[in-house]
């Protein structure tokens, strides 16, 4: 019996896994992985054009995928697609929860429209993939769900929104793992630290040059790549990981484990990144570096 790598091509063969946000950043990286290894993707997200792109550049790879438009932070939305989904493929095999957004300011120039924006975009639109996923059919199939959080371990000064939904959001994985886990769902979560995606370009200018110097407060000395989470991911919806629920994996370089103040960080360059998204796109800002 030969050994079962993780990444094997037939890996996901004669699956299907939901990514939502998939039209851009992590998401469109994880949908091209997840289509690499043999899964039909199922691309949500708000503008049809951007899943459409998508969905032609998985085709052009020769995989599969299909889109549904959706904004996850309304209810009755995420109930019909998700059941137009389900009357699609039949069986739904994974969901990743990778759609959010947020925007830099500190709390007290926050508006309740804000605050509320980013909390439904991060959390509440999260919960109600998943609610719906799992009432409408994993909760008879079984399967796997990984949700996307972020680096706040510490807080997150100057996006304290985006933060307490992230943080929301660990503490529904692991009720959920709890609670599903009779039904034989997985429910797990990735926390990416600072990596270089498209969606870096949508700060502002005041922003990215504080971007530009996130690299130094990392023990590995670099950003993280698109690649470097949706491995992590696919490894979550695996058979591999079938034992692992209630668990949020950190892919931030180490850069949650310390305090420089404390314990500068020298210079190197040691690190290489895994460059395994062969139509990955270097954001804006870095292109000059």
């Amino acid at each position: 019996m030969s050994y079962r790598s993780v990444f094997r091509p037939d890996l996901f063969a004669g699956r299907n896994i939901i990514v939502t946000g998939g039209g851009s950043g992590i998401g469109r990286c994880t949908a091209h992985e997840l289509a690499s290894l043999g899964a039909q993707v199922i691309l949500i997200g708000r503008k049809d054009d951007k899943l459409k792109k998508v969905q032609q550049e998985i085709q052009e790879d020769s995989g599969k995928a299909i889109w549904f438009t959706c904004d996850i932070r309304e209810e009755d939305s995420v109930k019909v697609t998700v059941g137009e989904i389900f009357k699609s493929v039949g069986q739904v095999h994974g969901l990743v929860n990778n759609a959010g957004g947020q925007f830099p300011s500190p709390l007290a120039f926050i508006s309740q429209k804000g605050w509320e924006t980013v909390v439904r975009t991060n959390l509440t639109g999260g919960f109600l993939m998943a609610r719906e996923v799992f009432m409408q059919g994993m909760n008879k199939t079984g399967g796997s769900i990984v949700n996307i959080v972020a680096d706040m371990w510490g807080g997150m000064p100057g996006m304290g929104h985006s933060g307490a939904a992230r943080a929301g959001m660990v503490n529904l994985t692991q009720t959920a793992a709890f609670e599903w886990g009779c039904a034989g769902v997985r429910v797990n979560a990735v926390a990416p630290g600072w990596i270089a995606s498209s969606g870096m370009d949508t700060y502002p200018e005041s922003f990215k040059s504080t971007i530009k110097t996130l690299r130094a407060a990392v023990p590995l000395k670099r950003m993280g790549e698109e690649a470097e989470v949706s491995g992590a991911i696919a490894f979550l919806l695996s058979d591999a990981a079938a034992f692992i629920s209630g668990d949020t994996l950190r892919i931030d370089g180490a850069a949650s484990q310390g305090n420089i103040a404390i314990f500068p960080l020298p210079d190197h360059n040691n690190s290489k990144p895994f460059d395994g998204f062969h139509r990955a796109v270097t954001p804006d800002l870095f292109k000059d570096n």
